[in-house]
């Protein structure tokens, strides 16, 4: 929610007749049993899934529900459904790592998400697939129908992922299934007429005889015999006159018409046995497409909902009070717990709302916005660190008078938070900061929605920042620890100023920040100091006189 996205969650409905004997297969297979003699699903009927797995489904759509997401159930499979919606423009992307979704139709397919890292999205586009591979929905359905899908795990025997792609390239996208077809028929009579005309370069028998009968040169490699071309060169090797012709190098390839239409020959005959030996393979494999497969994949009603009214895709706010009665009864945690962990996601919904509602101003029902704090840098992308305090109806029962010197070191205006951090820390969990006795809440919160919401906030803040960096500049002050975002070397905050002697009357001071030199003078000063120590005296009066 803070990268700006209005999640809908989808869920499973009862799977197919297919699917369910594929689960079954996958399961046996995996455990090493042979499933040829046990019971699958058949003549319609379909497989459950386990009961305890059912009940947490629907206490996930409970429990999401209670916050306020839209939750839409499937006929049967969620990915289907997913793709519906992003076909037909309901969604902008569909998260999930199952890549048939492609199948069912999704133009973007979100495959991983992960908040803490540079690149959180790893997403793909049909648009790009079609551009880059020259495959389209149909190409991709025909290259699961052979090599195995969720429906149909075995595929077609002896063809592997790279031959199912080079044989679909070969056809296009209205053709590709009814090719399948009529293999899986036996009908391949067409295809074979078609391998044989494939080029038009290809030369007919009678060329094929008047080509087998040129001669090359064995010195050059050129057509003609070495007797001519050793009185003269030929005319495709370039030497002055009188000189031979040039000896042919290692690897020599002629290129002279009839050697370009012997290779042209070569390669299509090694493509029509490519091709004849998968369409044998096809030919072989029993009942090949299934048809229900198929218009599974080209389906289009995956969902409760027609195509005039659509699906019912809504955001409500969240119940906050029966979320953690919810928690704290099936997960059994702490009531304080689960409001600390809610605030990050009120707080995003609650900034959503102010953009659009210019009235809310109470976050919670018990916090005002405040200031923003500062920008943080975290993971190459951009927060801005808002405060939020109580209302002043509610302040004096939580009210901190908690007595705190006042820090001298000021706060930097921009953070930056080191990645090396673990990803299951609590880094989204509000902060508390306690200011001249006053309790404020800290959030990371998105700079769009932000902007939004208070866009007079963030001009003053951003004119704040602006003044600030321009009195630096003028008074020269030098850049802070926390604005670099780097943890400092303890040598940086505590110099060394150690004084070797290399020979009698010379004194070399060892400097650890880099870039900076010893003044003169300030040896001078050292060596004084080092005058009255002497290995006479005893190793405390030393301490002593050293560190006065």
């Amino acid at each position: 929610m803070q990268f700006g996205a209005f999640p809908v969650f989808v869920v499973d409905g009862s799977p197919s007749p297919l699917k369910s004997e594929a689960r079954i297969a996958r399961f046996f297979r995996s455990s090493g049993i042979d499933s040829s003699s046990l019971p699958v699903a058949g003549d319609g009927a379909s497989v459950e899934r386990n009961s305890t797995f059912t009940k947490y489904i629907q206490e996930c759509v409970e429990l999401l529900e209670l916050l306020g997401m839209p939750v839409v159930k499937a006929k049967g499979e969620a990915e289907a459904l997913c793709a519906q919606l992003d076909a037909e423009g309901h969604v902008d992307a569909c998260i999930t790592s199952d890549s048939d979704a492609f199948l069912f139709g999704a133009k973007c397919v979100i495959k991983t998400f992960q908040s803490n890292t540079r690149e959180p999205f790893e997403y793909y586009y049909m648009s790009d697939i079609e551009a880059g591979l020259g495959l389209k929905r149909k190409h991709l359905i025909a290259i699961s129908l052979l090599v195995g899908n969720d429906y149909d795990l075995n595929g077609v025997q002896g063809v592997g992922l790279d031959t199912a792609l080079r044989f679909s390239q070969t056809f296009s996208e209205d053709e590709i299934l009814n090719r399948l077809r009529e293999i899986g028929n036996g009908d391949a009579s067409p295809l074979r007429g078609e391998i044989r005309s494939v080029d038009d370069s290809v030369p007919s028998p009678d060329e094929s005889s008047l080509k087998r009968k040129f001669s090359h040169c064995s010195f050059c490699g050129h057509p003609g015999s070495k007797r001519t071309h050793f009185k003269s060169s030929c005319e495709y090797c370039s030497t002055t006159m009188g000189e031979g012709c040039v000896k042919k190098s290692e690897g020599f390839k002629c290129s002279c018409s009839s050697c370009d239409m012997d290779r042209k020959e070569k390669e299509q005959k090694k493509q029509d046995n490519w091709r004849l030996k998968v369409l044998s393979k096809i030919a072989l494999e029993p009942n090949f497409p299934n048809d229900a497969i198929i218009e599974m994949y080209l389906g289009n009603s995956h969902g409760y909902f027609t195509e005039n009214d659509g699906p019912c895709i809504s955001w409500g706010s969240p119940k906050t009070e029966m979320v953690v009665d919810f928690l704290a009864y099936h997960q059994l945690w702490e009531p304080s717990y689960i409001r600390r962990r809610m605030l990050p996601m009120l707080s995003t919904i609650f900034l959503r709302e102010k953009a659009k509602d210019p009235v809310k101003s109470l976050l919670y029902g018990q916090y005002e916005f405040d200031s923003i704090d500062r920008l943080k840098i975290r993971y190459g992308h951009q927060f801005y660190v808002v405060k939020w305090k109580k209302s002043a109806p509610s302040l004096g029962c939580v009210s901190c008078t908690v007595p705190l010197e006042e820090s001298d070191v000021q706060q930097d205006d921009v953070m930056e938070v080191d990645e090396s951090i673990d990803p299951f820390d609590e880094s989204d969990v509000p902060m508390i900061d306690i200011n001249n006795g006053c309790c404020f809440l800290l959030t990371d919160e998105n700079t769009d929605l932000v902007h939004a919401a208070f866009p007079e906030e963030v001009d003053r803040f951003l004119q704040e920042k602006e003044l600030k960096e321009l009195k630096r500049r003028k008074t020269g002050k030098p850049e802070t620890a926390g604005s670099r975002g780097v943890q400092l070397n303890i040598t940086e905050f505590y110099r060394s100023a150690k004084v070797y002697e290399t020979e009698p009357g010379e004194i070399l001071t060892k400097k650890t920040e880099p870039g900076e030199i010893l003044s003169s003078q300030r040896a001078e000063t050292s060596k004084e100091k080092r005058k009255p120590s002497s290995s006479n005296l005893p190793k405390s009066v030393r301490r002593r006189l050293l560190f006065d």
